[in-house]
């Protein structure tokens, strides 16, 4: 049950993000529907060749199609409105959508029965994934690469459901909190990892 839920949330989380974004470069309708599916679904795609899952199981979400071209048709009508806010709903949806990818790509990863690395790894590209293609379709430098802490959160989300969180359904939708919590903090007060010397 708890892989349905956050892949619903993640799906519908980053397919908004993609289109808050597509509107805001003012895309038309296509362009919209185009980036909201690649936001929704790169991720996932990246992380299953690199665990050896197969393509298929990709092509039969369809639920999740449905999901993501519902998510994406609401924010396109309500555009005027949902723009104007543009810095809170976007940096919101793109934080849940984070958390909870991270959380399935990870879930994912230990089905598999790969390394604690691996499913490190999963956690991030199934969270960070999407929205990286995201950027780079839309001009823009991936949120990843900016100063503020945003992968860190999901790596660190794979290292505790690679640690044994997967086995607890309530631990999980905590875990999904806490690291949007800690994603939007992040974002709100600047926080930064170290960098190296000028």
């Amino acid at each position: 049950m708890a892989w349905e839920v956050f892949s619903f949330i993640g799906t519908a989380a980053f397919a908004i993000s993609g289109a808050l974004i597509a509107l805001e470069e003012q895309y038309d309708l296509f362009g919209v529907y185009i980036l909201g599916m690649v936001t929704a679904f790169g991720g996932g795609a990246i992380r299953n060749v690199l665990i050896g899952a197969p393509v298929s199981v990709l092509w039969d979400q369809n639920f999740l199609f449905i999901v993501a071209t519902i998510s994406i048709l609401i924010i396109f009508f309500f555009s005027k409105m949902l723009l104007t806010h543009w810095n809170r709903w976007g940096t919101y949806f793109d934080a849940v959508g984070l958390a909870a990818f991270a959380i399935q790509g990870a879930m994912l990863a230990v089905k598999y029965e790969k390394s604690l690395f691996a499913i490190m790894v999963a956690a991030v590209l199934t969270g960070a994934g999407g929205g990286v293609v995201r950027d780079v379709l839309a001009g823009r430098k991936p949120l990843i690469f900016q100063k503020d802490i945003y992968a860190v959160w999901a790596a660190v989300a794979g290292l505790l459901v690679g640690l044994g969180l997967h086995k607890i359904d309530i631990a999980l939708y905590i875990l999904l909190i806490v690291t949007t919590m800690l994603r939007m903090l992040s974002y709100r007060f600047h926080w930064r990892l170290p960098q190296g010397p000028k």
